[in-house]
């Protein structure tokens, strides 16, 4: 059978190029005012866009990167270096959501006095740079965690730019100048929590951790429930990068079963009801299991079988 080792963030680089296009042109000006005006919440916006940029820059280097053909050495190709991609992307923005946090708790002691209009002129126009390049980002977002984790980055932008808007508000309305650095500190916790599972769910698939969406019981009834099948072991569920799932393990075929037969029906099963198309599976007859002596292999501590047998602990289908 053959198999597509395809990636889910190659088809999205012409989105990553106009949201780096769009963000680079606009940091450095938020960049220049805030320093000029001396406004934490322009600084912060400009820090998370110049995030952007950086993790933008990382996302498109994945993506060339991991097109490289695979070889004898690096038999999956370069396709981690997009997750790779992602969790440097979550620790930049780890770094600037604490880095905001400390300059506003300082400048909470003696907050300065900012010049309301030129911090809602940019944050305003700010705030429409972040949404097209969040409109650009969005489809690839839910296909490839590394497009997810440069749309993240831009979405916390909008709301700091919104939190920005509202502080030139309040500073141009009431003149109370707490306004900006807590503003600021709004940013930099509604980031926090993003940041982690971004992080997390990077450090899953580094790990090989079996996918949020996809419960392994379910798998294995699925196969279990495949005409021939005997039993399953040695099963494992893991995601190489966004949108490349691979599943190996040990399924024993009955007497007289029809091998190819079976392997069309597993991966047709298992592409039907978990779009897992990058399929392993070591086939094994009982001669194959008496000649071994033991009916599951070494590697895990239970086997699954479609019939009951001795030492049962789950009812009528897991046998140790």
């Amino acid at each position: 059978m053959s198999h597509d080792h395809s990636s889910g963030g190659g088809k999205h680089a012409r989105r990553l190029g106009f949201a780096l296009v769009l963000t680079a042109a606009y940091t450095a000006v938020e960049a220049t005012v805030g320093f000029v005006t001396g406004s934490l919440v322009l600084v912060a916006d400009a820090g998370h866009m110049l995030t952007d940029v950086a993790g933008l820059t990382f996302a498109l280097g994945a993506i060339w990167f991991a097109q490289r053909p695979a070889s004898a050495a690096k038999t999956y190709g370069y396709y981690r270096i997009e997750i790779l991609a992602a969790l440097v992307n979550g620790l930049l923005l780890f770094g600037v959501a604490a880095y905001i946090l400390f300059e506003a708790y300082g400048r909470l002691e003696s907050p300065p006095d900012v010049p309301s209009g030129p911090l809602l002129i940019v944050a305003s126009i700010g705030l429409l740079v972040n949404l097209v390049s969040a409109a650009i980002l969005f489809g690839g977002a839910g296909e490839s965690l590394n497009v997810k984790g440069a749309f993240l980055e831009v979405a916390s932008d909008i709301l700091g730019s919104v939190g920005a808007i509202a502080a030139g508000i309040i500073l141009l309305t009431t003149g109370w100048r707490y306004a900006d650095p807590l503003f600021a500190a709004a940013v930099g916790l509604f980031i926090l929590p993003r940041t982690w599972r971004l992080m997390r769910e990077s450090v899953d698939i580094l790990l090989e951790g079996t996918p949020r969406n996809i419960a392994v019981d379910a798998v294995t009834d699925a196969i279990l429930k495949v005409d021939g099948v005997s039993s399953v072991h040695d099963l494992h569920v893991w995601t190489v990068t966004s949108g490349f799932v691979a599943l190996s393990g040990h399924v024993g075929v009955r007497d007289g079963a029809d091998r190819d037969a079976m392997l069309v029906s597993l991966r047709e099963s298992l592409a039907a009801g978990f779009h897992i198309e990058h399929v392993t599976l070591q086939m094994e007859t009982p001669v194959l299991e008496e000649a071994l002596g033991q009916s599951c292999f070494p590697g895990q501590s239970v086997c699954y079988a479609s019939e009951p047998q001795t030492q049962s602990t789950r009812g009528d289908q897991l046998v140790s």
